[in-house]
């Protein structure tokens, strides 16, 4: 007859080990030689049911106790182990807690459902467009949003009238049904109940036994002054209704700004253009230009040349979480150069002569160019 390992060297723990590091290695132990996660080897197989025999041992006070005293013929010898005909079935309990969760195990010792439980709703989004107006100053829209809402009729219940859901005969409430597997019970969701534990024999007309009803709720949102494009507004508690009773989740308002014709913007602070004629650039002007606010003057100073940047500070945008405020517009010069078919004689001569006068090599007329090829 083979010799035993000893359930210490098996676990991979010392003799002085307290019982939360042993369970701690048998789940890693567990884990790594479980047949589900190494198919077909037989190897891997026989050590995890080594390991089960070893924790089954260790993980019991006094059994442990036994074991250090007397060995393996202190604990039963073979008749220790979980897969043999002696083993008391109560000592799986842990097993069935450290492996559940990971692989659906049933048992004597694993969890139990708890039943329906309430849960949150989901949450919603909207997608609401803005022109940029509204979203420079702020508006007030209504949505119509369709979600899940607690049946009036049966307040979330399922059932009609007061008859409450009965327990599952397919799986005895517990949301779960068992099976074999080898040597394993394999637990898995009861298809008749869907893991609810209860079933509804007498379900609700108007939401079919559900709890929840899908209605288009019309919801007044205030979009504040100041929004950008992909800003998003958290609505709470305006989302689907959970169910039996649970918190609703929340509604999430999308925006999306339509581009302005003349204005760009950047964050709080807007950008355009002016153009104004060459002589008020060189002699100066008052010009009014437009801002989100309506027109303004706007003075040039003379000599001011293309591309200039002039700042009107409060004419731009509120500040959202930046301690309030409006940013700036800001302006930027552009000079008109007309085009020469668009300018009457005199214009032309008047263009001349100021050439003329700064010394600025400008082409000729084409008719005294043609005069002079003509008559030298």
């Amino acid at each position: 007859m083979a010799t035993k390992r000893d359930y210490y060297e098996i676990l991979e723990v010392a003799r002085e080990a307290s019982a939360q590091e042993i369970k701690t290695s048998y789940r890693r132990l567990a884990v790594q030689f479980h047949p589900d996660r190494n198919p077909g080897d037989q190897e891997a197989e026989e050590r995890f049911k080594e390991c089960a025999e070893a924790y089954a041992i260790l993980s019991d006070q006094e059994k442990r106790a036994r074991y250090d005293r007397f060995g393996h013929q202190g604990v039963g010898g073979a008749a220790g182990s979980p897969f043999s005909g002696g083993f008391d079935p109560t000592v799986f309990g842990d097993f069935a807690d450290i492996l559940g969760e990971m692989f659906g195990f049933g048992g004597a010792g694993g969890r139990r459902r708890r039943g329906r439980q309430p849960t949150r709703g989901a949450d919603l989004r909207y997608d609401l467009s803005l022109t940029f107006e509204e979203a420079v100053f702020g508006t007030t829209e209504n949505l119509l949003i369709p979600r899940l809402e607690t049946c009036d009729t049966c307040k979330g219940s399922g059932s009609a009238g007061d008859t409450p859901p009965e327990p599952c005969s397919g799986c005895g409430g517990q949301g779960r049904v068992a099976f074999r597997q080898g040597f394993l019970t394999v637990a898995r969701t009861c298809p008749k109940c869907e893991g609810e534990g209860v079933v509804i024999t007498d379900p609700c007309d108007d939401c079919f036994g559900r709890g929840r009803r899908e209605l288009d709720r019309s919801l007044e949102v205030t979009i504040p002054a100041g929004v950008d494009d992909g800003s998003r507004l958290r609505l709470s508690g305006e989302g689907e209704h959970g169910a039996l009773g649970g918190p609703a989740g929340d509604l999430y308002v999308v925006l999306s700004v339509k581009p302005h014709e003349r204005f760009l913007r950047e964050g709080a602070t807007v950008l355009s253009e002016e153009t104004v004629g060459y002589p008020q650039a060189v002699l100066g002007a008052t010009v009014e230009v437009d801002t989100v606010h309506g027109p303004t003057s706007l003075e040039i100073p003379p000599g001011t040349p293309p591309g200039h940047e002039f700042r009107l500070r409060g004419k731009g945008i509120e500040k959202i979480g930046r301690g309030g405020g409006k940013g700036d517009h800001i302006v930027r010069l552009q000079i008109d150069v007309p085009h020469p078919r668009d300018l009457s004689d005199d214009e032309s001569d008047l263009l001349r002569r100021l050439a003329e006068l700064r010394d600025y090599p400008v082409r000729e007329k084409v008719l005294d160019r043609v005069k002079k090829k003509v008559f030298g």
